[in-house]
């Protein structure tokens, strides 16, 4: 509970209890409503004049967020007795004469349309348990939750994850795990994950002054953002000396586990950060940007399209009424599907290939090289410089540090061969031993992402997809330089076509430049959750592209 909203106790409803949920909602209902009736109009207003009543002031005791709070629970709560009683209070305030919020947006997506996400009260019973175990360890339902579901598997290794990292037994206070998801989130831009770690940084005892910026927390912490921003941008710079300066700064000096369990919650929240920005993760309901207490607009649209930035513009470039011509629709309906079928035929071609000839050493050496020094090349022509916003970018030292390839301005950096250290052999044996259990954690994870399949692809069934998967995943670690010896990078070019490479290295590199018009352009027959899957192969992928290089850098350091 964050002493802000002082006598508002939000605890009881994380309870799996019936009984102490309603308890705990009697006693949100009166202090609530209490607080109410000190600042609502003389009598109750009609709900036919509810656009002369003024807007309750927003620092007034703190209710605004209250409010915000209880319109979340309403729409976002797995439990359904829970979701009713907030928005019964939500209703009786408003008779109150008191203007309540509502939320902004479409859904937890702005890339996915809302019908085609999972409806909290409409899920079954595998995702309720998923929905009601992140709801009773986060006290929240999360859209990156309601947007990952799509993969249940997934989403239940990652919670169990996610939960060990922020809140069991590790070598890390409670209030550093949350500061640094913030420092990490920064670094891409990501609002989003900033707001959600800052309330929880505060919930469980963090100082307010380290919030002001980075130069305001303890050395200790300071002394990370080197790592940091490295990690994020530029991992492949990472040497041993970068860690011993780290473990070695006398009174500000970390520990090795402590080491190991921060490296993995910058590496998580990087490439969490790639999910929010490549699956268009819209803000929290309670959060900025998530709710409004300003009437609806009585124009066409309404302020939320507004501020979400749905103006009719990037999707619709036709007609004076706003529609799409039949015949466009048909055309780009017909490439979509050849687009399918075409990359159905290649895989087919490369498994007949891959059967009559093996290329040799040397010629697999020279094709990941190229693949590595085209995918420099790889860019948008929506890629522009954006500025760090002021709320996100004081989190973080040097905000013009960013990624850059590996071969600009004639700086080369070695190929990372993974058979000389894989997060198999190497990796998890050292995380597991700094931090137990979280190397076993990463490590199921990392298989569930890379292995999963429903063995579809668009409207076809029963295809094996692993091929394709490999090359993602492949492709992702070859921006970073990590090469697979027993692989044909060759086959990257044949089934990733530009504008999956350019949403790719978008999303993994610099995702908050992540536009719905990449979302758009790539695999446009697919259903929105193969592009979510997509999402959690670049995830994790990223994610141990980034410990491989900090591990390796550590063990260095060790031997």
């Amino acid at each position: 509970m964050e002493e802000r909203e002082g006598e508002v106790r939000w605890d009881g409803l994380c309870s799996r209890d019936a009984a102490s949920r309603a308890a705990a909602l009697d006693n949100i209902g009166q202090a609530v409503l209490r607080r109410s009736e000190t600042i609502a109009p003389v009598a109750a207003v009609p709900l036919s004049r509810a656009a002369d009543v003024p807007l309750v002031p927003p620092a007034r005791d703190g209710l605004s967020e209250v409010l915000a709070r209880l319109l979340m629970l309403s729409k976002r709560c797995p439990f359904p007795d829970v979701r009713e009683k907030s928005e019964a209070i939500l209703s009786r305030v408003q008779e109150l004469g008191i203007r309540i919020p509502r939320p902004l947006g479409h859904g937890p997506s702005r890339f996915i349309p809302e019908k085609e996400t999972i409806q909290v009260g409409n899920e079954d019973a595998m995702m309720h348990a998923l929905f009601a175990e992140s709801f009773a360890t986060l006290g929240r339902l999360d859209n990156v939750t309601l947007v990952m579901v799509f993969h249940p598997q997934y989403l239940e290794s990652f919670l169990k994850t996610q939960h060990y990292l922020l809140q069991m037994d590790g070598p890390l206070p409670l209030h550093y795990r949350h500061y640094i998801g913030i420092m990490a989130a920064a670094r891409h831009q990501c609002s989003y994950l900033v707001n959600l770690h800052v309330n929880d940084f505060l919930h469980v005892g963090g100082d307010p002054k380290w919030l002001n910026g980075l130069e305001n927390a303890p050395q200790k912490l300071q002394n990370l953002g080197e790592l940091n921003k490295m990690l994020a941008h530029r991992p492949w710079l990472i040497t041993k000396e970068h860690i011993e300066q780290l473990l070695k700064t006398e009174e500000n000096s970390w520990s090795l586990a402590e080491l190991i369990h921060a490296v993995v919650l910058l590496t998580h929240y990087h490439s969490l950060a790639s999910f929010t920005f490549g699956c268009g993760i819209s803000p929290e309901i309670d959060c900025e940007g998530g709710h409004t207490f300003r009437p609806p607009s009585v124009s066409n649209y309404c302020i939320c399209d507004i501020t979400n930035g749905y103006h009719g513009v990037d999707e619709i470039h036709a007609s004076p009424t706003g529609s799409i011509p039949v015949s466009i629709c048909l055309i780009k309906s017909t490439e979509s599907v050849c687009e399918v079928e075409a990359l159905m035929e290649k895989m087919k071609q490369l498994q007949e290939c891959r059967d009559e000839e093996e290329a040799s050493q040397e010629e697999m050496a020279t094709r990941f090289e190229r693949e590595k020094r085209e995918s420099m090349f790889v860019c948008s022509s929506e890629d522009e410089e954006s500025a760090p916003t002021r709320d996100v970018s004081r989190h973080f030292e040097d905000t013009s540090y960013g990624y850059k390839d590996f071969s600009r301005h004639g700086m080369h950096v070695p190929t990372f061969r993974v058979q000389d250290y894989s997060w198999e052999d190497h990796g998890y044996s050292l995380v597991n031993r700094l931090y137990p259990d979280v190397g076993q954690l990463l490590d199921e994870k990392f298989h569930i992402a890379y292995n999963l399949t429903y063995n579809t692809m668009a409207m076809h069934k029963d295809v094996d997809t692993s091929m394709l998967r490999r090359a993602i995943w492949n492709y992702i670690h070859c921006m970073f330089g990590i090469r697979y010896d027993d692989y044909d990078y060759g086959e990257i070019n044949q089934l990733l076509d530009r504008s999956f490479k350019v949403y790719i290295k978008t999303v993994v590199c610099t995702p908050e430049k992540t536009t719905k018009r990449m979302y758009d352009s790539f695999w446009r027959q697919f259903e929105h959750s193969e592009k979510v899957h997509v999402n959690l192969l670049l995830v994790e992928a990223r994610m141990q592209a980034e410990l491989l290089y900090a591990l390796r850098a550590i063990t260095r350091y060790m031997t």
